[in-house]
């Protein structure tokens, strides 16, 4: 007897049920200024308004898609909406949309050449693509001894190489080594670094973030590094690995690598830079400089999901020497083993990351690149940049306000000033504002600390964004900021 409803598969359901599924999505981002930006919904909503087990018959796409409009878009934050503002954008795009669909459709699990020889192929020549863009030393190209791979987040990056580089290490001073094994980076570092030696078994007190300031604009010291290592080899100590920041998560700061990666490279330390945010502006000619002395580095990040118009989740990652990698990550199981990779013709990413299965994600980072171009990506980055420079200029003419650090990006860092300099109310009056800001549902934006004040952070790149959209921003804090002052 023939089921009814939805076969598992079939082309003509695909058909009929895509076309729809495409329709909703096209009028979610026709409509998605009539969300509220922040979800206003309070916690565990959403258990009253499903029931509490799966359904025996089946039912609708349209009845699913009923639900999605009034009890899951309610519960969503939106973050390709013109007016999210908030932590970094994750952008998508019809590009990245549509690579993503058709990996999905062909839904393979690539993890080694065999399994689809395309998938692995395509993520070489593509990074190469992308780090040919970015003006990567050749020594990150897969035409040497290194190479590129997408992973899911610069936090399984990070964790990657940390890896690699402590293996490095122990087989050369032996596993008892580990406890000595010390990393470096600066106060400012995303905390994905401090998970990743929480899991590569690093000894906490051994995990250095150094301090920075307001003097080097928030970027880690070579001096203050140096002296670290110095103390900490005199010690008994063993320096292992150090991670740089281009675009710090709290105010975009840049770290110094040429300085730091001589450094690294006289103390036999693997110098890693996270490019998560600030990479894809390094397509521009004119901000290429920020990466100047990636060459000394071992292995380099960006997010593709970030910036560059990349459904996620696309996070790439370069290593000049694939073998350490490989080393530190491999397994060959019997049932895995195969010709081609037996007789190393071939690159098996399973060897290069932490799980074993992969999606095919080098499709949707293939799609940007050939349907947009080089021209039209820089002409989009710039036009972020831009907008946060407007923005900067709103918050410098009105007085009640500072630009907190100087712009170099697309974020702007501000706060508003506490009456009568009485900083002990600064930090509440901004998050005051904050709260007030985001409760609106016109805009979100978020925050951070630098040097003990509370700042809040304005960072510009979803994809649709417009000047109108950050001159309305700016009146929503202008308007909640007199209503604060005025409440004092």
């Amino acid at each position: 007897m023939e089921s009814k409803g939805l076969q598992p598969m079939d082309s003509e359901q695909l058909r009929e049920n895509a076309h729809k599924m495409v329709d909703f999505i096209a009028d979610y981002y026709k409509s998605i200024e009539n969300f509220p930006v922040l979800s206003q919904v309070e916690p565990g909503y959403l258990r009253e308004l499903l029931p509490d087990s799966a359904p025996n018959q089946p039912e609708t796409l349209q009845n699913v898609l009923d639900d999605v409009q009034a009890k899951i878009l309610p519960g969503v934050t939106h973050w390709q909406s013109p007016s999210y503002f908030a932590y970094y954008p994750s952008n998508s795009s019809v590009a990245g949309f549509l690579g993503e669909m058709l990996s999905a459709g062909i839904n393979m699990v690539g993890f080694s050449w065999i399994t689809s020889p395309a998938a692995t192929e395509l993520e070489m020549i593509v990074l190469d693509w992308l780090g040919k863009l970015l003006k990567l030393p050749e020594d990150f190209l897969s035409t040497g001894q290194g190479g590129g791979v997408i992973q899911g987040t610069a936090s399984e990056a990070v964790l990657v190489v940390l890896l690699a580089a402590r293996d490095r290490v122990l087989r050369k001073l032996g596993k008892n080594a580990l406890e000595k094994l010390v990393v470096y980076a600066s106060d400012q570092t995303h905390s994905a670094l401090q998970k990743a030696c929480q899991i590569g078994g690093i000894h906490p007190e051994n995990c250095k973030l150094l301090k920075t300031g307001s003097p080097t604009n928030y970027a880690l010291s070579p001096d203050l590094l140096g002296k670290a290592i110095s103390d900490d080899i005199s010690t008994g100590l063993v320096p292992f690995f150090l991670c740089a920041t281009v675009g710090t998560t709290s105010s975009t700061a840049v770290d110094p690598l040429l300085s730091l990666g001589k450094i690294a490279k006289n103390n036999g330390i693997w110098f890693h830079v996270d490019a998560a945010y600030a990479g894809s502006a390094c397509i521009c000619p004119e901000y290429r400089c920020y990466i100047d002395g990636v060459e000394e580095a071992d292995s380099f990040n960006m997010n593709a999901h970030k910036w560059f118009l990349t459904n996620f989740d696309c996070s790439a990652l370069w290593v000049k020497d694939r073998n350490a990698l490989i080393q530190s990550l491999s397994t060959n199981p019997e049932f895995l083993k195969n010709k081609a990779s037996q007789a190393n013709m071939v690159v098996d990413y399973k060897d290069w990351q932490i799980p074993l299965g992969r999606r095919f994600r080098s499709l949707k980072l293939w799609m940007v690149l050939r349907l947009y171009g080089l021209e039209n990506l820089q002409c989009y980055i710039r036009n972020h940049i831009n907008l946060a420079k407007y923005f900067e200029g709103l918050v410098a003419a009105d007085s009640r306000f500072e630009v907190v650090t100087p712009r170099i990006f697309s974020l702007v860092c501000f706060r508003l000033l506490p009456p009568n300099n009485n900083e002990d109310h600064g930090n509440n009056l901004n998050h005051d504002l904050l709260d007030a800001v985001n409760s609106t549902g016109k805009i979100f934006i978020s925050h951070t600390v630098l040097s003990g004040k509370y700042i809040l952070r304005f960072a510009v790149g979803a994809p649709l964004t417009e000047e109108r959209h950050v001159t309305a921003a700016w009146k929503v804090l202008q308007d909640e900021a007199s209503a604060l002052l005025g409440s004092l």
